[in-house]
């Protein structure tokens, strides 16, 4: 047994619809590793659980496994909104998202979120960032202006499979992304935050209301 394995074995196991979900990513997505899974998919949850956000916005809805996570966790009158600029994945996901118990608290929206969020005119207690790793430190500033005092923004990936420590990746563009990400969090003044080595890397910042 795997350390892995372990860990799975002694946390609240996965629902019936997030398994078959999950499986149905494996089996016909390009790249099925980009989805959450289990372990990071029942942090994010609890996390949710926790901060009790009443509106949450998600940057990059992949399968939707996520996004269905974090609604989990939302009260039912919390409303998630999920970007996805891939607009061949809608086929896959959207399905996912409306045929799910949380359906009604989740909106899909395809398209750019750089263009279509300020036009929103919302803002968010809880942001996730899972998207084009090049562009975390943009995304950061964007979803900064929108972002509650006291709200949390959660990044996935944030270590990059150790990629941020090996001088090999020093001129490859994801993990120089990622890299500008974490030292542009670090040095802000207006938030806290810690790196979790979970899976890839999880950041978890609070804006203090500054």
């Amino acid at each position: 047994m795997t350390l892995d394995d372990y860990i799975l074995s002694h946390i609240t196991p996965e629902d019936d619809y997030l398994y078959r979900l999950y499986r149905a990513t494996n089996l016909h997505l390009l790249r099925p590793r980009m989805a959450s899974g289990h372990l990071q998919g029942q942090l994010l949850r609890m996390l949710t659980q926790m901060i009790r956000p009443r509106t949450v916005l998600e940057i990059g809805t992949y399968s939707g496994y996520s996004a269905l996570c974090m609604a989990s966790g939302m009260t039912e009158e919390g409303c998630l909104y999920t970007f996805e600029i891939n607009d061949e994945q809608e086929d896959f996901t959207r399905p996912w998202l409306e045929n799910a118990p949380y359906a009604p608290r989740i909106e899909m929206i395809v398209g750019d979120v750089f263009e279509l969020l300020p036009a929103m005119n919302l803002h968010f207690d809880m942001v996730f960032i899972d998207a084009n790793k090049r562009q975390y430190a943009d995304y950061y500033e964007l979803v900064m202006r929108f972002l509650n005092p006291g709200g949390y923004i959660l990044a996935d990936n944030t270590l990059w499979d150790g990629h941020v420590v090996e001088p090999e990746y020093e001129n490859d563009a994801q993990t120089q992304g990622i890299r500008r990400f974490n030292r542009l969090v670090a040095a802000d003044p207006r938030v806290e935050n810690v790196i979790l080595p979970l899976r890839d890397g999880l950041t978890v910042i609070r804006h203090k209301g500054i």
